[in-house]
């Protein structure tokens, strides 16, 4: 199924929750809603399942006018964060209700629901109320209700964020997969770029209610159109700060200067704007490679995050991040040595415009 917003908007008691947005969603496809919280990424799976109608514009369905098509008749499945299941029933229960409504016979009931459940760990739990499970299980109940509809269009909201880490990292993997299987068309709604990238597909960037940018999720985060879609498609925090070209050269004032890359020298010279995302300023120039500029700063934060640290830094008057593998504790005040990848450096003129 192929989704189209046309010119959709969502005003609230007069607060715009979706400024005017055109999207078209081709059949089949994985696509991620990218935002943080309350940039409009549940409104518009709201609008796109019919729990919400549109203040104007129209919402399309493989060529068809669904606007004030009813919830009910727009053959969707729908998962939220917070996960909702039929209180009373079984686990078997709630994952097969989908499949009787469909009119499957016991056999097929009973094959789809232990291929989901095997998948989600969830066979053991057949039998069970639901009532008598965790908050993560139960999510995992409402996600393979999802799964074994089959539906044209599946809507996700935050579907794996109660989950524990192993599952979720699992899950992140075998989605898309079992989606394509399916043909169903797929909207993925998260707040993390980390999730954005593994799950890949097609993406859309948001912030305070409009889409910045649509594109191949890879495309976008490689080469984001403009600093708002850089800034949400990085975690940690991208670094920003101002350079200066001047005929062939870039200099970060009072720290390091290196050449203008060729896609940039015909611009003018003066003040742009640079973004370097925090795992291309590493602590170590691994590659001996003339494309790593070396920096000093002091260390403001030292966290381990995992198998990575995360160096915070003053260099000159920027604050900045390093991301590197491995466990690096430093003692705050004390001034490290990191190297820029310049391959990772983008740039954006005073719009916030990226130069590519």
């Amino acid at each position: 199924m192929s989704i189209e917003l046309k010119n959709i908007t969502k005003v609230v008691d007069g607060i715009i929750h979706i400024y005017p947005t055109n999207l078209h969603l081709r059949d089949k496809e994985f696509n991620v809603l990218l935002g943080a919280t309350l940039s409009g990424k549940t409104t518009l799976l709201r609008l796109m399942a019919g729990l919400e109608k549109p203040s104007s514009g129209e919402v399309w369905f493989s060529g068809k006018n669904v606007t004030h098509v009813s919830v009910q008749h727009r053959n969707i499945a729908m998962v939220y964060q917070e996960f909702i299941n039929y209180p009373n029933f079984s686990v078997f229960d709630n994952i097969a209700s989908p499949l009787k409504v469909a009119g499957k016979t016991p056999d097929e009931i009973k094959q789809h629901v232990g291929e989901i459940a095997e998948l989600l760990k969830l066979s053991k739990y057949l039998d069970r109320d639901v009532a008598s499970l965790s908050g993560g299980q139960q999510q995992r109940i409402a996600l393979a209700r999802a799964l074994v509809k089959q539906a044209s269009l599946v809507l996700l909201d935050e579907p794996l964020a109660n989950l524990d880490y192993k599952l979720r990292e699992q899950l992140r993997e075998e989605l898309p997969r079992l989606f394509a299987e399916s043909g169903s068309t797929v909207v993925y709604a998260t707040s993390e770029p980390e999730e954005a990238l593994m799950l890949s597909g097609h993406i859309a960037t948001l912030y305070e209610g409009e889409i910045i940018q649509y594109g191949k999720t890879t495309d976008i985060y490689r080469r984001p159109a403009n600093l708002a879609s850089a800034k949400i498609f990085s975690h940690p925090p991208i670094n920003i700060t101002k350079v200066v070209k001047s005929k062939s050269r870039i200099t970060l004032p009072g720290v390091a200067d290196w050449p203008c890359p060729e896609v940039f020298q015909d611009h003018i010279d003066g003040e742009y704007i640079l973004g370097i995302r925090p795992h291309h300023l590493s602590l170590k120039n691994l590659e001996q490679s003339e494309k790593h500029i070396r920096i000093s700063g002091n260390v403001q934060l030292a966290e381990i995050s995992g198998s990575a640290s995360l160096i915070h830094l003053r260099i000159n008057e920027n604050d900045w991040i390093s991301e590197s593998g491995g466990i690096h504790p430093y003692s705050i005040g004390e001034t490290i040595n990191v190297y820029m990848n310049l391959d990772g450096c983008l740039y954006f003129d005073h719009d916030g415009k990226a130069i590519h």
